[in-house]
């Protein structure tokens, strides 16, 4: 089998890699993305589908501003509105001291120049969600914030990146990287690819290519768990996620409720499976008991858990390799990447096409864990 060549290989077909293949066709450039099994399989296709800026790590929120941005006019670039909605998302306070906290981190927000966060007291917090249980004392909003369908968006991109040029390679695994000459050759299991230009964006996997560069990383293979209810009457629009409980919490248009928050499965990586913890999806229905009366009556319907990269720091590597020219590195999410693809995507494009981009990556280098 001939060797095909590309203007930049891409590892990986979750949204990030999807996204990264559009922003690169966009720019006139050829990509072509190769995905072990296919786009939206793992984190990227099951996740919560949270749309959110709220309670960010600092060195993710350029990115995340970028991406809401995006969101906001995401059919103009896809072509499907991915199910995205707009209600915001409330991160419930569950004491006073908890309410403090969050007040503390707003105004360190605001001097930092970052307004998405608002506190709230009491009543907007039951204006904006009536249902919560009465004991919160208020909260924080980012009102721009929303929720969309995972595997539709990622899907979307996938589409709309092949209409703009890209070839998009599913089924193949990468088996090799090495560099021959003045370009990067992938061996897999479909024959080898030629690019200048790679990027890494293989999520739970980019470890594996990463140490083929020398540059180990402390990923963690995790399965964070969700669980979806029976349709019940409309209740709350928000999007509502607590921090010292684990929980994440929406209703659906049809009235379904998912659930979850960061109780994590067993994942087992190399055979695509993970192993769901009860045990553990039973203390998030009991958070929900306790925050929404409401939702006693519910009946859980099914459980699931997709395969992510967690880093040690809990932030992603997103930037140019630190031992490979031509190699740029987009992974390690964390559980909460969703909302981040569609600029990751752009920022990764103009990156590999002009060697820098006016985003602040301070802090997602890979080389952070060199020192």
């Amino acid at each position: 089998m001939s060797t095909r060549m590309a203007d930049v290989v891409i590892i990986g077909g979750g949204i990030h890699g999807c996204s990264t293949a559009l922003h690169l066709a966009l720019r006139g450039l050829k990509p072509i993305l190769i995905e072990k099994d296919y786009a939206g399989r793992h984190a990227s296709g099951v996740n919560a589908g949270g749309v959110r800026q709220l309670a960010r790590d600092l060195q993710e929120i350029p990115l995340s501003i970028a991406s809401m941005e995006i969101w906001e006019h995401i059919e103009e670039l896809v072509g499907d509105d991915c199910g995205f909605s707009s209600h915001g998302t409330v991160l419930v306070a569950e004491s006073d001291e908890e309410l403090a906290g969050f007040r503390a981190r707003v105004d360190d927000l605001r001097l930092k120049g970052f307004t998405h966060e608002e506190l709230i007291d009491r009543a907007e917090l039951k204006r904006l969600v009536p249902a919560v249980s009465d004991h919160c004392p208020g909260g924080v909003v980012s009102r721009r914030d929303g929720a969309a369908d995972p595997f539709r968006t990622t899907q979307a991109f996938r589409r709309r990146a092949i209409e703009k040029g890209a070839e998009i390679h599913e089924g193949v695994t990468v088996t090799g990287l090495s560099r021959v000459g003045a370009v990067w050759r992938v061996e897999t299991s479909d024959g080898a690819f030629e690019a200048p230009k790679v990027v890494n964006a293989a999520g739970a996997w980019a470890d594996r290519i990463a140490a083929l560069l020398g540059e180990p990383v402390p990923l963690t293979v995790v399965a964070p768990m969700l669980m979806v209810t029976s349709p019940v009457p409309p209740f709350i629009e928000p999007v509502v996620i607590l921090r010292g409980r684990k929980l994440s919490f929406k209703q659906r248009e049809n009235g379904t409720v998912v659930i979850g928050g960061g109780h994590l499965a067993t994942p087992y990586r190399d055979r695509n499976e993970t192993v769901i913890d009860w045990a553990k999806l039973a203390i998030s229905a009991r958070t929900v008991w306790e925050l929404f009366p409401i939702m006693r009556q519910a009946t859980i319907v099914r459980a699931w858990a997709g395969i992510e990269a967690y880093m040690a720091d809990g932030v992603p590597v997103v930037g140019p390799s630190s031992t490979s020219e031509g190699v740029f590195h987009q992974f390690g999410f964390s559980t909460h990447g969703f909302q981040l693809g569609p600029a990751t995507g752009a920022v990764m494009a103009e990156l590999v096409a002009t060697g820098a981009t006016n985003t602040p990556l301070d802090g997602l280098e890979i080389g952070r864990f060199r020192k």
